[in-house]
């Protein structure tokens, strides 16, 4: 596959000015992608949010961190409220930070008592050594303790710009396999991604996992609203290449640091891509308030409701709502 080719053709598409047939067509690609959009918090992040009623409608799946070093109860503690505020809490567990066995089961059980639980996020965890007997994903799956706690939809991570901590041969070697477990369990599998930055290297991506028999639904993850120094650090953190690059080049221009971007290109051009090709991986759209959750929060509303109106290029579009 020639990236360069797509890339330029799906411009090339989007450069036009378009007509108000065309304009109405963008308009309705990108509610559909980003409607029922999922966002996500960590447990320091939520002591600082009074209530998630005031930033995200009823139902909203909001993932759950589970970090380094971090106390596991933090996390039980903060779905019980998410669920109590009427949101759909997803906990992440991070297999690199799970001591055995007997402490995933400890966690689901606390988990299964404090929220009706039937969805997590499975992933290996940002840790070098791990604290135990799981160096990754694979072995929780293989526990059989998520049929046994009710469990029934399993997130797991996807790279569309490779990782730090695993070579892409690996990478490929995991996604295939859980399309085999997917496959002879039965178990309900989907992938969430990394947050990017540009389109083309995640449709780049989707199509390189097509071709190599990924039937897995992906969750692109998308930066929410955050100034270019924000999104930088973040980039740099998670090691992502390209779009790590991308943020380089606009950084260039130190006026702009502190200016609040928003994700508005990206949603456009893989909202297109969805609609353009009936084979595509992609499923739907996972928050990062990478600059804080309440103007993350209203855009990402806005955007699922219609209030935006795209611009004149129609390589974008702003909301039609104050964000504050």
């Amino acid at each position: 596959m020639n990236v360069m080719t797509d890339e330029a053709s799906l411009g090339a598409s989007l450069s036009a000015t378009p007509g108000a047939g065309a304009a109405g067509d963008a308009k309705q690609q990108i509610i559909d992608l980003m409607r029922g959009f999922s966002a996500e918090t960590t447990p320091g992040s939520a002591a600082k949010v009074a209530d998630f009623r005031d930033h995200l409608a009823p139902g909203t799946t909001v993932y759950v961190t589970f970090l380094s070093g971090a106390n596991f109860a933090d996390t039980v503690a903060v779905c019980k409220r998410l669920a109590a505020e009427g949101m759909h809490p997803v906990p992440h567990l991070a297999a690199r930070s799970i001591a055995d066995k007997a402490a995933l089961e400890d966690g689901l059980r606390q988990l299964s008592d404090s929220i009706a639980l039937h969805q997590v996020l499975v992933i290996g965890g940002a840790v070098t050594t791990p604290v135990g007997a799981f160096a990754d994903s694979m072995q929780l799956l293989e526990t059989g303790l998520f049929d046994k706690y009710g469990v029934t939809t399993i997130g797991v991570a996807g790279h569309p710009e490779g990782s730090p901590d695993i070579p892409d041969a690996g990478i490929e070697q995991a996604l295939a396999w859980k399309n085999a477990f997917a496959e002879r369990t039965g178990a309900s599998l989907y992938i969430v991604t990394q947050f990017c930055f540009e389109a083309a290297p995640v449709i780049a991506w989707d199509k390189r996992l097509r071709a190599s028999g990924n039937h897995l639904p992906i969750h692109i993850g998308v930066p929410g609203l955050a100034t270019l120094k924000t999104l930088l650090g973040h980039a740099k953190a998670c090691g992502i290449g390209p779009s790590l690059r991308f943020l380089t080049r606009q950084a260039r221009n130190v006026t702009k640091l502190m200016t609040v971007s928003a994700p508005d290109r990206l949603v456009t051009e893989l909202a297109a891509y969805q609609a353009s090709d009936p084979d595509c991986g992609i499923a739907g759209v996972h928050v990062y308030p990478l600059g804080g959750l309440r103007r993350s929060a209203l855009w990402s509303a806005a955007v699922a409701d219609g209030q935006f109106t795209m611009k004149r290029d129609g390589k974008g579009f702003t909301v039609d709502v104050d964000l504050g």
